[in-house]
């Protein structure tokens, strides 16, 4: 266990360092972002939109170059997912010892525009069959007991207001760098996903788990389980909403909270970081 979590705070620490380098290799210096638009055969320049799924998928494109370099400075094989859903976005193998393997996932995501302190949130994967059962394949490149750290390289940004963006506006080479980027002030962090994890399902009716979204929480790694432990995260996603347990008045209820959860286990439930740690702010759609 000592060797693991020595091996696990080595990856952490170089990837943050990566990361932190980040910024000044995809900004501009007020700030905004060096993608403009998109260009076609006659040298017009189009306005990207600023669309969550679009920007995210070219924010990946944009640093990967630079993933490939990283991890062939510390000597890891990279794998891709084979498939959309599956998780993770990337697998870095160390090459002198394939047994060593680290799943990292892209997350992207706003500041709130009325609450800059706040970000929309993410979600941190799935917690149905492969999180559950830690040697399925399904619907993950390798199964999640191989992994000896799971890990969110993260971009929180700001996006400009829409009267700045004007989409249906076709510009020249010579006009693109007064055109003004759709999104701006990068934030880049790496965190293990169990530490800014909630204790709230992701995305409506499907098994994913969701992030908190108080920014400077997510930078340092102060999720609800933050203090509690990994185990916690995973004794508490493996069975969430498994268990029934009976109230005072007769009825029964599954467990859907973590202080619920806690006090069922026995645990200490003074160790969950407080609900002012992971404000119940809803994103914007």
């Amino acid at each position: 266990m000592k060797k693991k979590l020595e091996i696990k705070a080595h990856f952490f620490n170089k990837l943050s360092e990566f990361v932190s380098s980040l910024n000044k290799e995809i900004t501009t210096e007020d700030g905004q972002w060096t993608i403009k638009g998109f260009i076609d055969v006659f040298k017009n320049i189009y306005t990207i939109s600023s669309d969550t799924k679009i920007v995210s998928k070219i924010l990946e494109i944009h640093i990967f170059p630079k993933i490939l370099k990283f991890a062939e400075d510390y000597k890891f094989k990279i794998v891709l997912a084979d498939h959309q859903n599956y998780y993770p976005d990337i697998s870095f193998i160390y090459e002198k010892d394939e047994t060593i393997k680290f799943a990292v996932d892209f997350k992207t995501t706003y500041r709130l525009a009325n609450k800059a302190e706040y970000c929309n949130g993410f979600t941190l994967g799935s917690h149905g069959e492969y999180f559950t059962n830690r040697t399925s394949k399904k619907n993950i490149q390798f199964p999640y007991g191989e992994y000896k750290g799971h890990f969110c390289l993260g971009i929180i940004y700001s996006r400009h207001a829409e009267r700045d963006i004007d989409e249906t506006r076709i510009y020249t080479l010579n006009e693109l760098r007064s055109m003004a980027s759709v999104i701006r002030e990068f934030q880049f962090f790496v965190a293990e996903k169990w530490r800014i994890a909630s204790d709230k399902s992701g995305s409506g009716n499907t098994a994913n788990i969701g992030s908190i979204n108080k920014i400077s929480d997510i930078i340092h790694g102060k999720g609800m389980f933050s203090e509690l432990g990994e185990e916690w995260f995973d004794d508490y996603w493996m069975n969430y909403g498994k268990i029934t347990v009976a109230e005072k008045d007769g009825k029964t209820k599954r467990l859907r909270n973590l202080k619920d959860f806690v006090e069922y286990r026995k645990g200490d439930a003074s160790l969950i970081v407080p609900k002012t740690k992971r404000s119940s702010v809803k994103g914007e759609l």
